[in-house]
């Protein structure tokens, strides 16, 4: 450790934050499915209004899309009449322009590695398995249950022993060594809950 590093306690954290945050924006979903639907949908209704267009122009129109009835319906109809429907479909559009650019949540928590350049995580299904089968390792343990919040991992453990206090600091040792082991990154402090089991 280098005496800047030593000065400053927050230095030495710094490459674990990039990490996380540079697998944080590895392991998003893109958003695929919404994109390819309105791509479809786009290219087909574009592609079924410009064929209607040309062969109208051509002197054959397909009869696909109505043309002279849309342009008769928009001489009869009063601008206030419009808006609505137009507020409506533009904020349609807003809302898929931004589905596709915001990404979507991620179903994966992200793993330390040695190498920068490799971004590793592990689901959070997984995940949560994982660190209930270490907290029913636990003597006196009979079930565990685990939900990983955005800052905490919360342990419900069920048990009908009497030693409460030594238990939780059992469960929390194991499921924290558990966690060191994986290597996940940015998954916050355990809370270990006791519940009695019923009779």
């Amino acid at each position: 450790m280098t005496t800047l590093q030593q000065i400053l306690p927050g230095a030495a954290a710094t490459p674990r934050l990039t990490g996380l945050r540079r697998a944080n924006k590895a392991l998003r979903p893109a958003r695929t499915v919404p994109g390819a639907v309105v791509a479809t949908v786009l290219t087909a209704g574009m592609g079924l209004t410009a064929a209607e267009l040309v062969s109208g122009l051509l002197g054959t129109p397909l009869g696909w899309v109505p043309v002279n009835e849309v342009v008769e319906l928009a001489g009869r109809t009063a601008w206030p009449k419009v808006s609505t429907a137009a507020l409506v479909v533009a904020g349609i559009g807003v809302l898929m322009v931004l589905l596709a650019v915001v990404p979507g949540r991620s179903r994966l928590v992200a793993v330390e590695t040695s190498d920068p350049l490799i971004v590793i995580g592990i689901t959070r299904s997984g995940l949560r398995r994982t660190l209930a089968a270490a907290a029913q390792q636990v003597a006196g343990v009979d079930r565990a249950r685990v939900r990983l919040r955005l800052r905490t991992i919360e342990v419900t453990v069920v048990t009908d022993a009497e030693s409460t206090g030594a238990m939780l600091r059992q469960v929390g040792t194991a499921v924290g060594d558990r966690l060191a082991g994986v290597g996940t990154l940015g998954t916050g402090e355990v809370v270990v809950r006791l519940r009695r089991k019923a009779l």
